[in-house]
């Protein structure tokens, strides 16, 4: 009888990144950046346990919800700018050994900030390290996008000095590309590591290190808000259709849309009610909305709004921007799919935006489903897309302009 490896799937996530604030948990199509690491541990035939190690309770929480365990939070002095990767490594080793008795037979090093991920790549990986136990571990890899080759210094007295040279060839920085020795960049998207290589050898790789090639489309490195913009379109619009999801994946925006449906409460409004002393509520709604609604109907664009409140404000901002309205609705999606049978609105046609849980009955009724930024995160985990913009403070006219771009693209 064959003995299945331990593998463990570790995944560092500390709280205090700098460049893109809470870096981490920020949704990422969809979902914290966190959970496309999990995903890809807990999807892996491979991988028998999958935790991450944090010092963050906030994270922790996320990656439960995920299905990761963190059965330890990570000492501060292991989260700072500078620590490397050994040292937190090597105290997740030790913690398990110590108080659960757990040694793994390899570890797997999945980085959240390399979400986009093909499918079978953990195991592939795995199973390298697995058949060579000669090796120290194993390291994703993709062609470089610039060869060193044709790179330089430039020296103290102000002249170019090449940086590599290559036996055989005089000015390899002259030569085509394609006399040059391949090169491969070091991507995050996955190491494997025998635990001897960190608990003997004190590095994070040892000596014999084999490639995992990776496609290089898959390859992201989330630094800078641009790039985290940059990511995102790639994962909607560059065919990477082979790549890792934490569950369903999301729709795309339907290439004809007739039909958007609003909730109000959160959508409209930033969620919160002023309440006098003859106890009138009034809300506040952001103009941006309303010229956005405006542009959608001007286009020949349905917008519905649908409202579980009864709040004579629902129907007074309703009729000022001349919408029809449901309100009072305990049962959105049967009131939803009711009033699109009945005007014949098709869903692959429908988009719906709202922020809370009782909007995510809905989403299937529709060809996408989106949500504020500030939306409840069981709505988010649910919702193809999130917008940039919070509720009350321009979130409508924010997918306004993204549905009429599209028509005009």
């Amino acid at each position: 009888m064959v003995t299945r490896p331990e593998v463990l799937a570790l995944i560092p996530a500390r709280g205090g990144s700098k460049s893109i604030p809470r870096k981490n948990i920020k949704p990422f199509a969809g979902h914290p950046l966190l959970a496309y690491s999990v995903a890809a541990g807990l999807q892996a035939e491979t991988v028998t346990r999958v935790i991450v190690s944090t010092d963050d309770p906030e994270i922790a929480e996320v990656a439960r919800a995920y299905g990761a365990e963190v059965p330890f939070l990570r000492p501060d002095y292991l989260a700072l700018d500078t620590t490397p990767d050994l040292p937190v490594f090597l105290h997740a080793l030790r913690w398990l050994a110590e108080h659960e008795g757990y040694r793994p037979d390899v570890v797997v090093q999945l980085r959240p900030t390399s979400p986009i991920r093909p499918r079978g790549l953990v195991d592939r990986a795995v199973r390298l390290l697995l058949a060579h136990p000669e090796a120290d571990s194993v390291r994703g890899v993709v062609p470089a996008g610039q060869n060193p080759h044709k790179m330089w210094r430039i020296t103290d007295d102000g002249r170019l000095q090449p940086l590599l040279q290559v036996p055989g060839i005089p000015e390899p920085y002259n030569a085509p590309r394609q006399q040059l020795p391949p090169i491969f960049w070091q991507t995050g998207h996955i190491d494997v590591i025998w635990p001897r290589t960190m608990l003997e050898k004190g590095s994070m790789t040892g000596d014999v290190i084999l490639p995992v090639l990776i496609d290089p489309r898959y390859t992201v490195d989330l630094d800078t808000p641009l790039d985290w913009m940059r990511a995102e379109w790639m994962v909607f619009h560059a065919g990477l259709d082979d790549m890792v999801w934490p569950g369903r994946r999301p729709r795309t925006m339907p290439t004809r849309v007739r039909l958007v449906v609003l909730d109000f409460d959160g959508v409209f409004t930033d969620n919160r009610v002023w309440v006098n002393e003859a106890g009138q509520e009034m809300v506040a709604a952001h103009r941006g909305d309303g010229m956005g609604i405006a542009r959608l109907r001007r286009a020949g664009v349905h917008v519905l709004v649908l409202s579980s409140e009864v709040n004579p404000v629902v129907a007074a901002r309703a009729r000022k921007l001349g919408l029809p309205v449901l309100q009072g609705i305990e049962d959105k999606a049967r009131a939803l799919q009711t009033y699109m049978e009945e005007h014949g609105f098709r869903p692959e046609e429908t988009v719906y935006l709202g922020n809370d849980v009782n909007d995510v009955p809905c989403f299937p009724l529709v060809g996408w489903a989106v949500v504020v930024a500030d939306a409840h995160p069981e709505a988010k985990r649910a919702a193809d897309a999130i917008l940039r913009a919070r509720g009350g403070h321009g979130a409508i006219r924010e997918l306004a302009d993204r549905i009429l771009a599209a028509r005009a693209a």
